[in-house]
């Protein structure tokens, strides 16, 4: 029977454990308070017009109203985010999914295969200083003002960060792992599916968080110019009416979404890299 001496240690342990998630809940949100309360003294100080730099005060009340509708004398924005986030999350989800298997798949050829190295790479590597925006007038030539040039951009943006993350970790495998596969029997299928694809994740998840990104931010590009929905468009069409409150809050929202996609793709790593636990700095 377990001693009060010997049941202590654990009961502590449960006891700092929320104490533990608190101050790590803390220390996140020390940083974006820090601004909020800087921004909020600087816009009340005068410096500059209201108009010009609302108060955080203002800008969550427009986000609210956007979001819910609650402000009955406002009728552009009002009550229509939703519908605003989901057509550019529609969006970037389409442009990344394309991104990501494309990129995943050409990168794991160039980086495995010597042929399609110098036959496929020295073109992408051509084509990857091209800015994406530079795209815009053909995007639009080539698809209209739709959906289909937001895609394309997106795709434009994030292939490039998964393609090149995923080369570097197919070549970065160690020769001592392919040679002890190779040496139990297996083929050439075997070896990829089975040692190379999972010695090269962690640098392939590097790329697709790195890509999640860009995804966003060539969506809210696009949507400025080729498209007439989402959260990019109403950024641009309130700065032409002078709502710089709602500029701030799709400038926001765009940040959350983002953070949001990033912690999905965080969580989704931690779940595939489960054997990095206790053996890595990422794992500890």
């Amino acid at each position: 029977m377990a001693s009060a001496a010997d049941t202590a240690p654990l009961a502590g342990a449960a006891a700092a454990g929320p104490g533990r998630r608190l101050a790590a809940l803390a220390e996140r949100a020390a940083l974006p308070l820090a601004l909020v309360v800087g921004w909020e003294a600087f816009a009340r100080s005068g410096a500059l017009p209201p108009a010009l730099l609302p108060a955080p005060t203002a800008v969550l009340h427009a986000l609210a109203d956007w979001m819910l509708g609650i402000d009955e004398t406002t009728q552009s924005y009002s009550g229509q985010w939703l519908g605003d986030a989901l057509a550019s999350l529609s969006r970037v989800l389409a442009g990344y999914a394309i991104a990501a298997l494309s990129g995943v798949l050409i990168g794991v050829a160039i980086g495995w295969w010597r042929v399609v190295e110098r036959t496929v790479e020295p073109t992408l590597q051509m084509l990857r200083p091209i800015p994406p925006v530079s795209w815009i007038p053909l995007a639009i030539i080539w698809f209209g003002i739709a959906n289909k040039p937001a895609i394309f951009l997106v795709f434009l943006g994030a292939f490039f960060p998964i393609l090149m993350n995923t080369i570097h970790g197919v070549r970065g495998v160690d020769r001592n792992l392919i040679r002890a596969g190779a040496m139990m029997g297996a083929g050439e299928r075997q070896l990829l599916a089975g040692i190379v694809l999972p010695a090269a994740l962690p640098s392939i998840f590097s790329g697709l968080r790195i890509a999640i990104g860009s995804a966003w931010m060539l969506t809210v590009t696009a949507e400025m110019v080729a498209v007439k929905s989402g959260l990019g468009y109403v950024l641009w069409d309130s700065y032409y009416f002078l709502r710089y409150d709602i500029v701030l809050a799709a400038m926001i929202s765009i940040g959350l979404l983002g953070y949001l996609s990033d912690l999905g793709l965080k969580a989704v790593a931690a779940w595939a890299l489960h054997w990095q636990r206790g053996t890595t700095v990422e794992g500890r």
